[in-house]
């Protein structure tokens, strides 16, 4: 374990997940703009850059997606037993 306190693990999330989404938005954008050895620079340059510009965005916003996501669902009902 990173030894991490849990009351952070938003902001590991956001950092797992800003860093993946950018490496395959990065790779869709990269396939067509070189070939091999190419393809790995380019793709390695444009997820660091996506990632760095992603990142703070995600940790910005997912306070207000959550509630907004909470606003536009309801919550399960409680399943009656009726046996």
């Amino acid at each position: 374990m990173l030894g991490i306190p849990r009351r952070h693990a938003h902001f590991l999330f956001a950092v797992m997940q800003s860093a993946i989404t950018s490496a395959i938005a990065a790779a869709v954008a990269s396939i067509g703009a070189s070939s091999g050895s190419m393809f790995l620079r380019n793709w390695l340059h444009a997820s660091l850059l996506a990632w760095l510009l992603m990142l703070p965005i995600v940790i910005l916003f997912a306070p207000f997606l959550s509630k907004l996501s909470d606003l536009l669902t309801q919550p399960e009902q409680p399943k009656v037993n009726a046996g």
